[in-house]
């Protein structure tokens, strides 16, 4: 972090306790249902709902480069429900505006597409200044120096801004436990606000707050807990059975108890405390962590979507294939592909190819897919009007 904007942050947390007076509270946030304006599972073709499922990385930074008209393409002809931004994707605010315009104009009206990024604050965030776009500080420095008011504050800038640009889901918060300050992704990089379960969570609120007042999205991450691991789940699998305890839930818990969980992503860590019957998986492809524990013990009804299918933790160890049906099956809604070091524009067709010919034989499989294109509809339904800017109050459950 470059010298006046540490000054710049250090000014703007100073003067949040007199601004945080005047942030409304967040019962005042309008509820409104979100409206079914689309055909039924039944009534859609299954390689459309499986579409939906699938969300993607691309390569280009203008709306005229060829990776760029490939994910136009495919958000036309349903095979994708979003696209992922990752740093070679980003130029300018002008730029990006009209790449998001036209994402918008190719997805169904009724079924906007999930545009994401990962823009936590900190090390994790990837419009800079240098982009034209305001840093926000790590969750860590957020949760040192100011109350959990005072980070909402923040937040609204940061939100207010992704809308501006065009973005639909912002993935974070991180709402990992610091159970390890050395863990390799976490710990290290500043991007758990305590090792306190409590303060995680209330941090963790004034972050979806803040982005459901300019109508973006979130997502809780990583489900169990990933922040008492040692190793990176970027770089192999990662076992946190010995270090994990039952108080990394807590932050998961607490939020979606309170109506503060868009979606949450899972993440690609063995834990045989959860893993019941298949103890060698990842928590991401495990029946028992999503669907016993996730939707069974802590009511999560919402939209659950992978970390990056192509992390090296699922990568060296399984199959597309096994990777794609383990997850489904085990309750994902969503599969996020990069497409970082191997870009694939083909993985859309793959994954719906191994989908539709497994669903053809297993009815169950195709009822978790029936199932996750409802959960998606309901989830897209709340985004009207995203990403002309204005806030969005009917973003509040």
């Amino acid at each position: 972090m470059r010298a006046p904007y540490r000054n710049a942050a250090a000014a703007v947390l100073a003067s949040l306790s007199i601004l945080a007076a005047q942030l409304p509270a967040r019962s005042e946030i309008a509820v409104e249902a979100p409206e079914r304006t689309t055909a039924t599972a039944e009534e859609i073709p299954i390689r459309q709902k499986i579409g939906q499922m699938i969300l993607v990385g691309f390569v280009g930074m203008t709306p005229s480069r060829a990776g760029v008209r490939t994910v136009l393409e495919q958000l036309e002809a349903g095979e994708i429900g979003g696209v992922l931004y990752l740093g070679r994707n980003l130029k300018n605010r002008k730029t990006v505006q009209r790449m998001n315009a036209a994402f918008r104009a190719a997805a169904p009206t009724a079924l906007p597409p999930l545009i994401a990024i990962d823009q936590e604050g900190g090390r994790v965030q990837r419009l800079r200044s240098r982009d034209g776009f305001p840093e926000t500080p790590s969750a860590k420095r957020l949760a040192r120096k100011g109350s959990s008011i005072d980070a909402e504050r923040i937040y609204q800038v940061l939100a207010e801004n992704l809308a501006d640009w065009g973005f639909t889901l912002n993935l974070g918060p991180v709402v990992d436990v610091d159970a390890n300050p050395r863990n390799p992704i976490i710990g290290r990089l500043g991007r758990s606000y305590s090792s306190d379960p409590e303060r995680v969570a209330a941090y963790g609120a004034a972050f979806v707050a803040a982005h459901r007042a300019h109508g973006v999205l979130t997502a809780l991450k990583h489900f169990p807990g990933h922040g008492s691991s040692l190793r990176d789940s970027h770089k192999g699998a990662v076992d946190i059975t010995r270090t994990w305890s039952d108080g990394e839930l807590i932050p998961f818990r607490q939020l979606i108890a309170e109506g503060m969980a868009d979606l949450v992503m899972t993440a690609h860590v063995i834990n045989r405390t959860i893993g019941g019957a298949d103890r060698s998986v990842p928590m991401s492809l495990s029946k028992d962590a999503l669907t016993g524990v996730l939707r069974g013990d802590l009511g999560f009804t919402g939209v659950i979507i992978s970390d990056d299918i192509q992390m090296d933790a699922i990568r060296w160890n399984f199959t597309l294939k096994e990777a794609v049906l383990k997850a489904v099956t085990a309750g994902t809604d969503i599969l996020l592909f990069a497409n970082d070091k191997r870009p694939d524009p083909a993985i859309p067709a793959k994954v719906a190819d191994i989908l539709e010919a497994a669903a053809a034989t297993d009815p169950d499989l195709a009822r978790k897919i029936d199932a996750a294109y409802d959960r998606i509809v309901t989830l897209k339904g709340r985004l009207r009007g995203a990403g002309d800017g204005a806030a969005d109050a009917s973003m509040a459950q």
